[in-house]
């Protein structure tokens, strides 16, 4: 019976906590010529596995409260030798988060890390220290874990993430002299090393500030107050247009409306004739490119 007891005790608490990350990983091996297809489902499911059954933070997650999010590996096959192990990738990382009262989910996080080199072997272990640097395929997976779960506390509560972001810049720091591309801030412009660096920078706590006024004061009770939302989503965006103002088209910055873009011409084509003149002007000078988007503002 005291068996029976533990076993129903174990089974409950397992459905209540679990990890923080509901994470779906996809390798799109399409342009790689091999005739060893195994190692790329191989990939599939020892990357998942890392994020998915690894504890990030103290807390206590219920299994509806996991984050969603993916990871769309594509291969390189001008830096990939399957022979060797050694592959070189693009990754997309997107994560979303549910609207209150709502079936909604909104997407937080839309990136495209372009400068990625690994080795893999097919059944390789997968090893990570927070403190030091192991390996490429853990260090980055890590990264952007720490990077998902610092935004989704963001949008929770102000400046919550921001402990994630400390740790996932331990893990920029570690790979500094593994290197490999993505890590230093003289590869590039837009990558790992500039995105956290945006994050832990007190000239963006604008938009970090913003981006808990966006889902709280905004699309948690667009359903129940669409005025109200409306308003302070625009402040937020005011918010943002302070923080461009200091760093123009920083990453960060970019990033918010890779993800935001679409959503925000929905929410201000409804708006008063001020609110769709304030938004387009503030989202068309932040981000040119999305022009033709933002224009939906004004129809």
């Amino acid at each position: 019976m005291n068996k029976l007891i533990i076993g129903l005790c174990l089974m409950i608490s397992s459905s209540v906590f679990s990890q923080e990350l509901n994470c779906r990983v996809v390798v799109n091996a399409d342009r790689i010529q091999t005739t060893e297809r195994n190692v790329f489902t191989d990939m599939e499911t020892a990357f998942a596995q890392f994020i998915n059954n690894r504890k990030w933070t103290e807390d206590e997650f219920t299994q509806e409260e996991r984050i969603d999010c993916n990871i769309i590996i594509t291969l390189d096959p001008n830096e990939s030798v399957p022979s060797s192990g050694r592959w070189g990738a693009s990754v997309q990382i997107l994560s979303s988060r549910p609207v209150y009262n709502t079936d909604y989910e909104t997407v937080l996080f839309n990136f495209a890390d372009r400068d990625w080199q690994f080795e893999y072997l097919q059944s390789q272990p997968l090893q990570f220290n927070e403190n030091s640097f192991t390996n490429n395929i853990t260090s980055l997976l890590a990264y952007y874990a720490y990077t998902i779960i610092g935004l989704d506390y963001d949008s929770f509560s102000e400046l919550g993430g921001t402990r994630y972001y400390q740790i996932a810049n331990q893990i920029v720091l570690n790979a500094q002299n593994s290197n490999y591309q993505g890590w230093s801030q003289f590869n590039s412009v837009r990558n790992r090393y500039w995105l956290n660096e945006n994050l832990i920078n007190s000239n963006f706590e604008p938009l970090r500030k913003a981006l808990y006024k966006y889902h709280i004061q905004g699309l948690d009770i667009f359903s129940e107050d669409p005025e109200t939302a409306r308003a302070n989503i625009l402040e937020g965006l005011k918010a943002i247009q302070t923080a461009n103002q200091s760093r123009p088209r920083s990453i960060i910055t970019i990033s918010f409306l890779d993800a935001k873009s679409e959503e925000l011409a929905q929410i201000f084509k409804e708006g008063t004739p001020t609110q769709k003149k304030q938004s387009y002007d503030i989202l068309s000078k932040i981000d040119p490119s999305k022009s033709d988007t933002f224009k939906k503002i004004l129809e």
